[in-house]
């Protein structure tokens, strides 16, 4: 196999990646603050995430993967300032006449993502980890930053002293000065804190919040940043090898990251940071007041099926901004059809066989070899096409390759129904003989014949491709 290499944030450069334990890769993904709807930004997240996860395992490594939803404490502003999400989630619960708990509204949103996540073909984490099911990991961490002289408390918050850790900036590459603390007119900025870039370990200045916790400084509730540290580390050690998320997490949410649990363990928290790129809208931010917002149940909506969504994705290198209309998600569903289209041909025509082995097939390799660099999964994807188009590959050698690749690809082409998944034996016979006649009037240019036994397959749901292998019957 291939060397693996990825680009790292931290370092900005591209590095060959070697874990800690060459036995078990480490990831963290920060997951969705589960409040509403995961929109199509976030679906490409969690895709690029997949296609990471999936390129481990194929390469050969053991994966520990853990995600976290955010349950409580993110507010609508990165500097921790406005509103908490959940709270903007029971809100609008009740202008629409619903009354709902903070609790009622992540479970439905938690069980909605889960949802979105499946119909996509995203790989399941070993663990989704809810915020509120781990305050106690959260309180400890803090109180470990409190001894060691990098938390405050004033009488709003505990808060994380950016200047007693000096490479705060490392990540984002901004100097401390430009870590401005943005500030709107409904947002009473905390005048005790001592640096605007401090920011929470633990919220006191909400005694309206429904959902509070004793800690030793005060009721309240968990910082956004302090809840990923303490899951990340609960469940993958002090360091872990990869973290992932979109880039509008590498200026504050991922440089708090770094900063607190570097703080509390005098040990690097993660070793490679990998970035995806944003999501535009025919070339516009994507903005519910601009009304190019879309969700999954807008795909759906516009009869496109999750893996035309995610075919896209596939399209463009996960570090490169993407461009969303609906007229690539029609070229997208257009190509992933063709595709699913020859693979449904090759596995009627060889449901019978076993799969070749491919493993030092000079494609695989080629194949292996994008998707090692740095996830060149557009360069992985020429290789499928270059496999689909081939007039020298036999069909057999085809279909293995096909099959291997998309255990990277995540399109799910080993579920592609055939006649032979869908139709009893005695139904397979009567079809294969309804396909044997239309071939012998077609031959005594019996042209009518041959009309009338192809509607007869229509109404079986059965369609005739002609290929080089002669007549194939395939579903729909």
């Amino acid at each position: 196999m291939p060397t693996l290499h990825f680009y790292n944030t931290l370092t900005r450069k591209l590095e060959v990646f070697a874990p800690i334990n060459p036995e078990l890769v480490t990831l963290y993904t920060c997951g969705p603050t589960v409040y509403d709807y995961a929109h199509i930004g976030n679906l490409r997240a969690y895709t690029f995430a997949d296609t990471l996860k999936r390129t481990l395992l194929y390469l050969g490594y053991k994966v520990h993967h853990t995600m976290n939803t955010t349950d409580v404490g993110q507010m609508d502003s990165d500097a921790d300032l406005g509103e908490d999400k959940i709270m903007i989630g029971v809100r609008r619960a009740a202008e629409r006449g619903e009354q709902v708990t903070a609790m009622d509204i992540a479970k439905l949103y938690t069980e909605k993502f889960i949802h979105d996540r499946d119909s996509m073909n995203i790989l399941p984490p070993d663990e989704l980890t809810p915020a509120t099911e781990h305050i106690d990991a959260m309180i400890e961490l803090i109180k470990i930053l409190k001894e060691k002289g990098f938390a405050y408390k004033t009488s709003r918050a505990v808060y994380f002293d950016v200047s007693k850790f000096p490479t705060y900036t490392q990540l984002s590459g901004q100097k401390l000065e430009e870590q401005l603390e943005g500030v709107r007119e409904e947002v009473v900025v905390d005048p005790e804190k001592r640096h605007p870039a401090d920011f929470r370990l633990w919220q006191l200045d909400q005694p309206n919040h429904s959902m509070l916790w004793d800690s030793p400084w005060g009721k309240g509730f968990p910082g956004w940043h302090i809840e990923c540290s303490a899951m990340a580390m609960e469940y993958l050690g002090e360091t872990i090898d990869i973290h992932t998320g979109g880039v509008d997490h590498i200026p504050v949410h991922h440089t708090n990251e770094i900063a607190q649990s570097e703080a509390a363990t005098g040990k690097k928290f993660v070793n490679y940071w990998l970035h995806n790129e944003f999501i535009r809208v025919n070339n516009v931010k994507m903005s519910k007041s601009k009304n190019n917002f879309y969700s999954m149940k807008d795909i759906i909506d516009h009869n496109f099926s999750p893996m035309d969504l995610r075919y896209l994705y596939l399209e463009a290198h996960y570090r490169f901004p993407q461009n969303f209309t609906w007229e690539a998600l029609q070229g997208a569903r257009s190509a992933r059809l063709n595709v699913t289209e020859q693979v449904a041909i090759l596995l009627t025509v060889h449901h019978d066989q076993e799969l070749e082995n491919i493993e030092n097939h000079e494609l695989r390799n080629k194949f292996a070899n994008y998707i090692a660099d740095d996830l060149n999964i557009p360069g992985a994807l020429s290789v499928m096409w270059e496999v689909v188009r081939s007039k020298e590959l036999p069909g057999s050698t085809k279909l293995a390759l096909l099959l291997d690749f998309d255990n990277v690809l995540g399109l799910e082409l080993e579920k592609i129904p055939t006649i032979y998944t869908k139709f009893s034996l005695d139904e397979i016979a009567e079809i294969q003989k309804l396909l044997d006649d239309r071939e012998n009037a077609k031959k005594s240019k019996d042209w009518s014949s041959a009309d009338e036994l192809r509607n007869h397959l229509t109404q079986k749901n059965v369609r005739i491709i002609d290929t080089s292998e002669g007549p194939v019957a395939l579903l729909g």
